[in-house]
């Protein structure tokens, strides 16, 4: 309870509130979640002169959402909570009108249950348990990333702790890079696809990582390009359609310049100082995997008027979804294909 408004140093990133009031949230697995919710609150208290209060909900967990619980009868009779998609939605994140103006504000981003059945399709599709993402998390959609991360985290020291992998068979292969504070980083072969890249930042979102990052592929759309060149996305083109009910076209996505000082920072690190290798530009993300497969006049006019160099799949979603979500997102991609310049993608390459 916030007992009264002040202003505050207007630099301060979050912990604060436009009006004193009741802000309140039902929490799942707060310890998943302790070095979080101390900080916001912490620095919430340290705000506003305030009055925090804990105890129990009267919401029931459902035994699916409980780690290790017994196994239980699971008949229409039975008197145990069930799972309710009733509580799961984003009301809060995409800012509806009730979930502001109701006499409890919000406190967190996220329901209880939402909270819940996120965590477990992260373990289902990922193959490892939540306990395990760490802060950073970098996506991918070839193996031979995942390879070269494998490489690198097993030869790691210092800070890192140990390198987590998934079982076979798992739909998103997840590998954590661990430290003991959380603090080190996750790669997931998400797949292809916008589809796949929502569901997975929809559930990865209740963890709040620091950032997440696409590495992938492109194609190239400036004939100057040779196949290799990294892409430095600093704007996103949506034409993959899948957040459309969320977030209008007509919502800049704009960069994260954090992330891309980091990710300049890392290719130099690798490369030296040739500028040749990196151009930052527009990524244009499609929902049609052969987007390119029509005749030259057509590809003109889709492409009239677009400042995009690169066109994936994933790109845009990822960031969107992290704009949405307010979770920091970047995006560096390899030109393996130059379609508009006869050099379709071919599995060579």
């Amino acid at each position: 309870e916030v007992t009264e408004w002040r202003p505050i140093d207007r630099t301060e990133p979050f912990g604060y509130v436009d009006k004193p009031g009741r802000y309140a949230a039902t929490l799942s697995r707060p310890r998943l979640m302790r070095a979080y919710l101390l900080e916001q609150l912490e620095r919430l208290a340290g705000n506003y002169p305030c009055r925090i209060y804990v105890g129990p909900s009267d919401e029931q967990i459902p035994p699916e959402y409980i780690d290790d619980a017994p196994e239980v009868e699971r008949s229409p009779s039975s008197r145990l909570p069930r799972p309710s998609l009733d509580a799961v939605d984003d009301a809060i994140i995409d800012g509806e009108w009730f979930a502001f103006h109701g006499p409890e504000l919000p406190l967190f981003h996220f329901t209880a249950q939402r909270f819940d059945i996120a965590c477990k399709r992260i373990e289902h599709y990922t193959g490892l348990p939540i306990d395990t993402v760490q802060k950073f998390i970098l996506f991918t959609n070839y193996e031979m990333h995942t390879t070269e991360f494998i490489r690198f985290g097993k030869a790691a020291g210092g800070r890192y702790t140990s390198l987590k992998v998934p079982r076979d068979g798992v739909q998103m292969p997840r590998y954590d890079l661990c430290t003991d504070s959380g603090d080190g980083i996750t790669m997931i072969n998400i797949g292809v696809g916008p589809s796949n890249a929502k569901t997975i930042t929809d559930c990865l979102a209740v963890l709040r990582p620091e950032c997440w990052v696409m590495i992938g592929h492109c194609a190239g759309l400036d004939g100057r390009m040779r196949i290799g060149d990294l892409i430095l996305g600093n704007a996103y083109q949506r034409r993959d359609h899948i957040l459309d009910g969320h977030l209008s076209n007509d919502v800049p996505i704009p960069a994260i310049p954090e992330v891309q000082r980091a990710l300049e920072s890392a290719v130099r690190a690798i490369y030296g100082d040739d500028t040749e290798l990196m151009r930052t530009g527009t990524v244009l993300s499609t929902d049609d995997r052969n987007w390119e497969w029509h005749t030259p006049r057509a590809l003109w006019s889709a492409l009239r008027g677009s400042t995009a160099v690169a066109v994936d799949m994933e790109s845009s979603t990822l960031a969107a979804n992290g704009y949405r979500y307010r979770i920091p997102y970047g995006t560096l991609l390899s030109v393996s294909d130059l379609p508009l310049h006869a050099v379709p993608k071919l599995p060579a390459a």
